[in-house]
């Protein structure tokens, strides 16, 4: 049994290594886990960027194709967003599969 003058140097002690503990199992991975979180935010955010410029490119691709009028360019912006919706309902139907 450890003695009254013992006793601070064993709570030293045992605060030094629950810091040590803390920092190795917790703070390590937690800072390991940001990065790896802030690439695919970064990621994510490039590839939203693409698929914004490529149905850009589509609708103003539709608009040279199309005659010119206000009802063709309500086709053209229809036809765009059935293609974004149908780029993007491909796009989940692929992450849900079974064979990942």
């Amino acid at each position: 049994m450890p003695g009254p003058q013992e006793i601070p140097e064993i709570a030293t002690e045992l605060v030094g290594m629950s810091r040590d503990y803390l920092r190795q199992e917790i703070v390590g991975p937690a800072k390991r886990l940001g990065g790896h979180a802030a690439m695919g935010i970064g990621g994510a955010l490039l590839l939203a960027i693409g698929a914004i410029c490529l149905a850009w490119a589509l609708y103003y691709a539709l608009q040279l194709i199309l005659p010119q009028g206000e009802w063709w360019v309500v086709l053209a912006r229809g036809l765009t967003a059935v293609g974004a919706a149908g780029a993007a309902g491909l796009i989940v139907w692929r992450m849900q599969s079974d064979n990942q």
